[in-house]
């Protein structure tokens, strides 16, 4: 028996309700009459922008954010490294990652299977839902859309052990990384079925004929909801990656910081960065490409890829504002260099809130992410004593950890918010379900938790295999000389 104008997984759902059950659906015009979901050309061409945006974020924003912060003799290996990462993930991406982060499997909880290794299935008649009853997106575009966000994610961790890993452990590391603490995690905050797929499970309960078939419908309806990420089903929001990308990479840095040890010189010897215009030019592209990284995660051109966007203007601008008046008040002189890291501070903090919060709400987030990341790599790191060259663990983890933890309290529609979603009490609709503070902020503590343990061991010893294997560190002659030339045979400034 085959169900017409249903996806296939909602065919074989529907078949396992039993026949009379099924039949009934069946009846439901919503369901049975009306066509397949067609994605709509301006959602097409919207993803297809935002897409590249967040290439443009990598490279060459990020590339030349961290080049400019180092000193000029590592200029060219910071290029090369960030770029042969996002070359070196797109591939491993395509070959097995999308499939383990967006599928389902016997661990569906924790990681996805192979089914859609080298993109087997993933062909222009295939779509996949949004977050929108009844509206899909080719998923070949959603593939290359979540295929940057991994890219980015391992290159953030470069800047952390800047000037002094070597080129070869680096490379494996990520390769390593992504596989066993990217993807998992990514597909544990963001898989689940998606709203069409959750209606149809609650329409079947309230149609249900007797208490043997609700019994059923909602055995069913249980399992849609359980074949999600763990954290999804925890309850935990992440609207763009405050937990999967920055959270993730920001403790992955530290403790490669700490593992990887301190440069030559670090605590005696000025270690500036070599040119803030450089910096400044790769903030502005990251600024301007994580437009596509927030808005574009709600994948449609809807109303709320509108809030999203302007979150993303209104907390960054907060961010940079407010670490340039502390660090003023603190230092004495505004710096070019504490603007732009409020910046990004900014764009971290508000990422997991972009589609939740309301822009008032940003804009508090933003005004208390700037000066909170600034006292992370200025007191914090000088207290510690860690050498995180780029402040990866200040701006990206901290920035992360604010912003997933605020994401709970700045979704409460009385703030402003959009409210949590809510698939389930009025099936084909989405609904803001009733807003309670405890477990909205327990269920973003518990994920942010999680990350932090998960990422943290589990880099912890990637870090140790790799130094075992190759080492992570260059020879101290070869850091002294810079690794342009003893890494890549190249200069990035010709003298």
């Amino acid at each position: 028996m085959s169900i017409p104008n249903l996806s296939p997984n909602l065919s074989r759902f529907l078949l396992r309700l039993g026949a009379g059950t099924s039949l009934a659906l069946l009846a439901l015009p919503a369901l049975a009459n009306s066509p397949a979901a067609q994605p709509h050309k301006a959602d097409i061409g919207w993803m297809m922008v935002s897409t590249l945006l967040v290439l443009l974020m990598t490279v060459p924003g990020l590339a030349l954010f961290y080049g400019g912060l180092v000193r000029s003799k590592n200029m060219l290996s910071i290029l090369t490294q960030v770029l042969a990462t996002l070359c070196m993930v797109a591939l491993i991406w395509v070959f097995y990652g999308y499939s383990l982060t967006f599928t389902g499997g016997s661990f569906s909880s924790v990681i996805g299977g192979f089914d859609k290794a080298f993109l087997r299935g993933v062909d222009l008649a295939a779509n996949v839902p949004t977050f929108s009853n009844g509206v899909v997106i080719p998923e070949m575009l959603y593939m290359a859309f979540q295929m940057t966000f991994a890219c980015i994610t391992p290159a953030l961790i470069v800047g952390a052990i800047a000037e002094r890993a070597r080129f070869s452990a680096l490379l494996i590391f990520i390769a390593l990384w992504v596989t066993l603490v990217y993807f998992p995690l990514a597909h544990m905050v963001w898989y689940w079925q998606g709203p069409d797929a959750i209606a149809a499970a609650a329409k079947a309960v309230a149609i249900a004929g007797d208490e043997a078939a609700r019994k059923l419908a909602l055995e069913k309806l249980d399992a849609v909801k359980a074949d999600a990420g763990l954290l999804f089903q925890w309850g935990a929001l992440d609207f763009a990656g405050g937990t999967v990308v920055h959270i993730n990479a920001g403790i992955a840095g530290l403790v490669g910081a700490v593992m990887i040890g301190k440069r030559i010189g670090y605590g005696r010897d000025l270690l500036a960065p070599h040119s803030l215009t450089m910096t400044m030019i790769g903030a502005a592209l990251l600024w301007v490409g994580w437009f596509g990284f927030n808005a574009g995660s709600n994948l449609e051109a809807n109303t709320t890829a509108v809030l999203a966007m302007v979150n993303t203007f209104v907390a960054t601008a907060a961010a940079g504002f407010s670490w340039l008046i502390v660090e003023w008040v603190a230092k004495g002189k505004p710096s070019l260099l504490g603007l732009v890291s409020g910046v990004v501070a900014g764009l971290v903090a508000v990422t997991p809130a972009s589609g939740f919060a309301g822009p008032m709400g940003s804009i508090i987030l933003g005004l208390v992410s700037g000066g909170a990341c600034f006292f992370a790599c200025t007191t914090l790191k000088n207290a510690l004593g860690y050498d995180d060259s780029l402040d990866v663990f200040g701006i990206h983890c901290v920035g992360g950890i604010l912003g997933a933890i605020a994401t709970g309290i700045l979704v409460n529609p009385a703030l402003g918010g959009t409210g949590i979603p809510d698939y389930e009490s009025k099936p084909g609709e989405l609904v803001a379900a009733a807003y309670e503070f405890g477990p909205a902020v327990l269920a973003q503590i518990k994920a942010v938790a999680f990350t932090l343990v998960y990422s943290g061991v589990v880099s912890a010893i990637l870090y140790k295999v790799v130094d075992l294997v190759v080492g992570l560190r260059v020879p101290q002659d070869h850091e002294r000389q810079g690794l342009d030339i003893v890494a890549h045979g190249e200069r990035a400034y010709m003298p």
